[in-house]
């Protein structure tokens, strides 16, 4: 049964999980959207028919304009970091790929989304931006995973300077993956997910879980987990000695899943 929502739309189509946040005009995350976030990723995450995980905004304006202002205020901060933080914790650890679907505005929180998602396509007239600095607030996700993705530099002028930039620039520094006209963005991302869902469940899990270790350790520890990873967790799968054997007899691999 497809769960119903207030402030998003969850829905699940050939082994992809679409969540669409969905407060026009401009997606504003409130407290009831984000607890409504995360709902949704542990649903999808859950989910042994769900492959991919793409996230979005209704309309073309903004993909996310970021958090309600009101609760930035200090007698909701402390809620509203709690599960802000928390829909991140969900959404890095998911077992399975994330790709942000962007239109328009990707703001504040609404870049964090983007960042912290594992693959971005954009629309030629999106816009990427941490303005927290502007109001006298810190972008906690952004400051914590920004420079990993785009660079000390990079990051240190978006969170500092609290501008904008376009989906042009946001690619040339790594932020988002693809650039693509705003009629295309559907199709562009359809394909990206397809590619996902040509490989096997298990593998992708297990691949997605050795590149996080690397990035939240440093190299040798990361390398070891990997290694780890590789030769008591992967190895013991049915897919992996299925990919090899496939390759070697030149024929498409069967995946199980298992």
């Amino acid at each position: 049964m497809t769960p119903v929502f207030k402030n998003i739309l969850y829905e699940t189509l050939d082994e992809v999980a679409k969540i669409t946040i969905n407060r026009p005009p401009l997606n504003v995350l409130n407290t009831e959207t984000t607890e409504e976030m995360i709902r949704a990723l542990e649903i999808a995450n859950k989910d042994d028919t769900v492959m991919v995980v793409v996230i979005t905004g209704s309309g073309d304006r903004a993909f996310c304009a970021g958090v309600d202002i009101k609760d930035h205020l200090p007698e909701k901060i402390g809620k509203t970091l709690e599960l802000f933080h928390r829909m991140f914790y969900v959404l890095v650890d998911l077992q399975k790929p994330t790709v942000a679907m962007v239109n328009g505005f990707a703001l504040g929180g609404g870049c964090e989304l983007v960042i912290a998602c594992d693959l971005a396509i954009a629309s030629e007239g999106a816009q990427f931006g941490q303005p927290e600095i502007k109001v006298g607030a810190i972008p906690t996700v952004a400051a914590a995973l920004l420079p990993k993705l785009i660079g000390r530099k990079n990051a240190f002028e978006l969170i500092f300077t609290g501008d904008s930039i376009s989906a042009k620039e946001a690619q040339q520094i790594g932020l988002i993956n693809r650039v693509v006209p705003a009629d295309k963005i559907v199709d562009a991302t359809n394909e990206l997910v397809n590619k996902f869902k040509e490989k096997s469940p298990v593998v992708l899990k297990l691949l997605r879980r050795a590149v996080y270790q690397g990035l939240h350790l440093d190299f040798k520890k990361a390398l070891d987990g990997v290694s780890d990873i590789y030769l008591s967790q992967l190895m013991r799968t049915e897919d992996a000695v299925e990919g090899l054997k496939a390759f070697l007899e030149k024929r498409k691999p069967k995946w199980k899943g298992k």
